[in-house]
């Protein structure tokens, strides 16, 4: 009896070790894809702006893939991918000033007004996440068009039913990472 239960324990250490040998790859393996680069500007304006710094990454993730000197084919620039003319609105809400568009390759200031372009729209859209990543893809004029036509619900509960399908993957796919990087590091 006593060797069956040393051999049971022997068994279930082993199995643990190898549990963790396996999960534990994997989590680095996932936090090189899942990167909290930028951490320093994006727990600052994350905290400032009342925002989970991991959905910031996810949206940073999406709209850059972490690399700053970016430009889309839309003319949206740097980490957060901004138009210019969105964030010169934005930076002067908040008493940043920005002179010249390359301003806005700069991470620090990117994060920033990024961040408070996403609080702005949270709060426009009374804290509904879905709408509000609705909004900083398609934009705010879109988004409230489609809810007026009743072509998305107020409340964002269809959201598969956004018309524009980039918009639609985009949503999902930060809502899917960001679920990733709350595993990760929560």
């Amino acid at each position: 009896m006593r060797k069956r239960t040393t051999l049971i324990v022997v068994i279930t250490v082993m199995v643990l070790i190898f549990l963790i040998a396996i999960v534990k790859p994997q989590n680095i393996i996932l936090k090189k894809i899942y990167r909290l680069e930028y951490h320093e500007y994006v727990y600052r304006y994350a905290e400032e702006n009342q925002l989970d710094p991991l959905l910031v990454f996810a949206i940073i993730k999406a709209e850059s893939n972490f690399k700053r000197n970016i430009e889309s084919s839309s003319g949206a620039i740097g980490l957060m991918q901004l138009m210019e003319t969105t964030a010169i609105e934005r930076a002067n809400e908040i008493g940043e000033e920005i002179v010249v568009k390359e301003a806005l390759y700069n991470p620090e200031i990117n994060i920033k007004i990024g961040t408070n372009y996403f609080a702005y729209l949270l709060e426009h859209y009374e804290g509904n996440q879905g709408l509000a990543l609705t909004a900083y893809n398609a934009g705010m004029g879109n988004v409230d068009r489609w809810i007026e036509e009743k072509v998305i619900k107020e409340d964002g509960s269809d959201l598969e039913h956004i018309p524009f399908k980039e918009t639609n993957n985009y949503v999902r796919k930060i809502m899917r990472d960001y679920k990733i990087y709350q595993k990760l590091y929560e």
